[in-house]
């Protein structure tokens, strides 16, 4: 067994972070020494089967921190778990001698972690915070914490920053290079001229002619560190934890144990502000190091103002709406517990021209001619869409009618009439802005050759 985990360990070695590897390796000894306990007979793990899983996995349910006597939390667990799973998928698929045939811990079996959203500093705090991050004696915590606030940077791509980190885009505003982290990806990010000066004042301290640089923990380069002091890179704890706990004391935002408000923190303005302004997931994802879009969402799910003036729009006091389900919602005549509903899933309703009202106890809505369902209302800020569609439906009406198809013809001028009066309860005028997020339907039904709506 010693062997077989030696051997696996090398061979992640080649690919894995230091970290990882020696959590991989701690895990996979404990299970091997829970193992020969268990079976004091048994010499590899060939013999591992579903049941051995089972058990120890109820060990560390049971398991108890001597020191608190509190139980594992579940991120350690599935650490755990995780490092078996690894091992035994790998060892499976690679063939190797004294290993399971077959998988025998599936990703599906890892305990589930809770997907919490970021937290955020309120904005009043938020600017005391950064008065007294200004006011830090130390230049390094000072250009540490603000690369944090303008950049979105990650505390370990912050510590781990070039020397030569900083240039200018052609219309001269800053631009940092951000290393390669956690994604694996370098990447080239604007940056506020406040965080860049107080680079350039770093950098003014370093002596160029006796830095030889350290050898990278990612690439293996030697790079000359931007935050460096006696020859050893500064840590995320001095420049960050110990940072913000100065700084949190001097704001008065500190309590006696810890401050409230941690370094990921900083990121969270920085995640907002893109989305509120309506930027492209490209661009957000770019500035914030993200390799998915939904690792961009999660910042999406609490700073849409968009979705909170259309939900103020709907549910708000003295709304304007049109539709079926506008009457009940004016008349107050809702049950409180669909009103409650409808505040927490209301960004899950939304249709292209307004939100269905439907509730979970009436069932899956079974029709897709949501204009003319009982539960449909739409909002004064969906009018430039209600006109851009009436446009395009009496477009598909003249369509089918040059074509000979009547009965298209009349399913187009219905709707086109039930827009106009949805437009006449709202109030809005005829004529105004339309609507250009999407390609011009019409167009695309004269493309395919018939006058069938989208």
């Amino acid at each position: 067994m010693k062997t077989l985990i030696e051997r696996y360990v090398g061979a992640r070695s080649l690919t894995d972070r230091p970290g990882t590897i020696e959590h991989t390796r701690v895990a996979l000894v404990r299970f091997a020494a829970w193992l020969g306990e268990r079976e004091p007979g048994l010499s590899a793990f060939d013999s591992v089967n579903r049941d051995d899983i089972v058990a120890y996995t109820a060990v560390l349910d049971e398991y108890r921190n001597p020191r608190g006597g509190r139980p594992l939390a579940v991120s350690t667990k599935r650490w755990h778990l995780g490092a078996l799973s690894g091992f035994f998928r790998d060892g499976a698929s690679w063939e190797w001698t004294g290993m399971p045939a077959h998988r025998v811990l599936g990703a599906g079996d890892l305990p589930r972690m809770v997907k919490a959203l970021p937290r955020f500093i309120p904005e009043d705090q938020l600017a005391a915070l950064m008065t007294a991050i200004r006011a830090l004696d130390c230049p390094h915590r000072r250009a540490a914490l603000l690369v944090a606030r303008w950049s979105g940077a990650r505390r370990g791509e912050i510590a781990r920053l070039d020397l030569d980190c900083l240039d200018r885009y052609l219309d001269g505003t800053a631009r940092l290079r951000v290393p390669a982290g956690k994604t694996k990806t370098e990447r080239a990010i604007p940056l506020h001229e406040e965080a860049a000066d107080a680079i350039r004042a770093v950098q003014l301290l370093r002596n160029e002619a006796t830095d030889r640089g350290l050898a990278d923990e990612l690439t293996g380069v030697r790079t000359r560190y931007l935050f460096v002091q006696h020859g050893q890179m500064i840590s995320t704890t001095y420049l960050f934890d110990r940072g913000l706990k100065i700084a949190c004391a001097a704001a008065g935002l500190s309590d006696a144990a810890a401050p409230r408000a941690p370094a990921p923190r900083l990121r969270h303005p920085v995640a907002t502000a893109p989305h509120n302004a309506a930027t492209g997931f490209g661009k957000i994802m770019t500035m914030l190091g993200h390799t998915s879009a939904d690792m961009s969402l999660v910042y999406a799910q609490v700073s849409d103002r968009e979705v909170l003036r259309d939900y103020q729009a709907v549910l708000g006091p003295g709304a304007t709406v049109a539709g079926p389900s506008a009457a009940a919602l004016r008349a107050g005549t809702l049950p409180s517990s669909a009103v409650d509903w409808l505040k927490s899933n209301f960004f899950k309703t939304e249709l292209e021209l307004g939100h269905c009202l439907r509730l979970p106890h009436e069932g899956p809505c079974e029709c897709d001619l949501y204009l003319t369902c009982a539960k449909f209302v739409t909002t004064p800020a969906y009018a430039p869409r209600l006109r851009r569609r009436y446009r395009v439906e009496l477009e598909l009406a003249d369509d089918a009618a040059t074509k000979g198809w009547a009965r298209e013809v009349e399913r187009h001028r219905r709707a086109a009439d039930r827009i106009e009066r949805l437009r006449a309860d709202l109030g809005e005028p005829i004529n105004g802005p339309e609507a250009r997020t999407h390609p011009d339907a019409a167009g695309r039904a004269r493309a395919r050759g018939d006058g069938r709506a989208i």
